[in-house]
């Protein structure tokens, strides 16, 4: 169970005080009043065909089955969702990348209260970035992400450059035995290491599925990788692809996409120039592992357009402020195993084990108080990040609620992309910078859910 608090309790009880009461979100990231008319997402169980050996049971997902919907914003345009739970469990959404307000951040105990089974919870925020985003629960969430509740969410800027396609790839795994069935979600042994992987990949709950596009046009090809566990190395055949935007932001340069690891939690948005002739095949590929896997395809259809990535316009920058780097304060963050055994609590739910821990404390370890956050920021000033991963495994490390900017790293060149999620290489150091422009506490932690659950969680405070 989470760490429960007087100070967690009263807060909770405040937001959902506050939202019974029809208060909705006010000040710079929503209106109140200024709210639409809710999209319903339910929470529920149903079936997918997900494997040759028959229906999958047990599935959680959003909606009246089948994947979770995809969810269309517009940046600087008003949303709202309203959460209602049909599980036999409490859950919540979190939306992950959104720079929103801390009220809607969809964490137990830190931002909004559990949904129980029955009840219902309204979200309603302006979304500031244009991007590929995706949302899913911070409860219980190796269950809930690992049967099914990750959704990708499309903010759209109305100035975005004109594509002739678009086709939304959501990369997840599931831990099926031979029956089709789900079995244990994971092994302690691999969750010490780099994570229990799936036995059966997909797309949009598809193996390799199959999209038609234009002849000779040019596809926006989103992904989001919301697996729970799998890194992947990404690679396009027989077409060229164009990486135009890394986690909802634009890239600095464009670049050829020639290999490219993206981890849990992280998106990827491609500029695709399809074959010119009709049938022509491009294959997106994982080659990660012992031999390339065939991810998606996509086939040409009818006569060439003949388009030109170069003429594509560029993506606008969203307004994620820069740090001050000459005044910035930096926070030493060290990724590390830990020595500890013990069963430790994780926000919302726990897998019995610590593994893992941020600057050697796991969450929440043996410090004296355990909602202690991280560091305390104030509010408008600049930071630095200075992670260093002192472990032989991979960690895509998100933050929520902020953007932050790499500056530099010891093992590699980076570009200064900007970001919420980084994933940090073995023995890697690197700085990320970025202002503390949005108050609440918020949530840091590893999109490996396992070390997430293990150990590897904390929070920033900005007031």
């Amino acid at each position: 169970m989470p760490i429960l608090t007087r100070r967690n309790l009263l807060k909770a009880s405040a937001v959902a005080g506050a939202y019974s009461a029809g208060m909705g979100v006010a000040g710079r990231f929503g209106l109140a009043g200024s709210t639409p008319q809710p999209q319903v997402l339910k929470a529920a169980m149903t079936e997918a065909l997900l494997t040759a050996a028959g229906p999958t049971r047990d599935v959680m997902t959003w909606g009246d089955g089948g994947p979770p919907p995809v969810l269309r914003m517009t940046r600087g345009r008003p949303f709202a969702a309203r959460l209602t739970n049909a599980l036999d469990e409490p859950t919540t959404i979190h939306w992950h990348g959104l720079r929103i307000d801390n009220r809607m951040d969809g964490v137990p105990f830190m931002t909004q209260p559990y949904v129980y089974k029955g009840d219902s919870f309204d979200y309603a925020f302006t979304p500031p970035d244009a991007g590929t985003f995706w949302y899913h629960p911070h409860c219980n969430t190796l269950t809930q992400m690992g049967r099914g509740m990750t959704g990708v969410i499309l903010v759209e800027d109305p100035a975005d450059p004109t594509f002739d396609a678009e086709i939304v790839l959501n990369l997840r795994d599931w831990r099926l035995g031979a029956d089709g069935q789900f079995i244990a979600p994971f092994r302690p042994r691999d969750a010490a290491k780099t994570g229990t992987y799936g036995t059966v990949r997909t797309a949009n709950w598809q193996q390799e599925p199959q999209y038609d596009a234009p002849a000779g046009s040019l596809v926006r090809l989103r992904i989001a990788v919301t697996d729970v566990t799998r890194v992947y190395s990404l690679r396009m055949e027989g077409v060229e692809a164009t990486v135009i935007a890394i986690d909802g932001n634009p890239v600095p340069q464009r670049f050829r996409l020639d290999l490219l690891q993206i981890g849990p939690g992280q998106r990827l948005d491609l500029a695709v120039r399809m074959p010119d002739s009709e049938g022509g095949v491009a294959i997106l590929e994982d080659i990660r592992g012992t031999a390339p896997k065939t991810i998606a395809c996509l086939r040409a259809v009818g006569q060439s357009l003949k388009r030109n990535v170069g003429d594509l316009a560029p993506l606008a920058a969203n307004p994620v402020p820069h740090a001050d780097l000459s005044a910035a304060e930096k926070i030493p963050l060290v990724l590390s195993a830990t020595a500890e055994n013990a069963s430790v609590d994780s926000i919302c739910g726990t897998l019995g084990y610590s593994f893992w821990a941020i600057n050697r404390l796991p969450w929440p370890g043996d410090i004296a108080d355990p909602t202690a956050p991280l560091a305390e920021l104030k509010l408008g000033k600049s930071y630095i990040f200075q992670l260093e991963n002192v472990t032989p495994h991979l960690h895509p490390i998100h933050l929520h609620g902020m953007s932050f900017t790499v500056i530099s790293s010891s093992t590699r060149k980076v570009m200064p992309l900007v970001s919420d999620t980084y994933l940090v290489q073995p023995d890697e150091k690197v700085q990320l910078a970025f202002v503390a422009d949005n108050p609440g506490d918020w949530v840091l932690h590893c999109h490996i859910i396992e070390h997430q659950k293990t150990g590897m969680t904390s929070y920033l405070r900005v007031a």
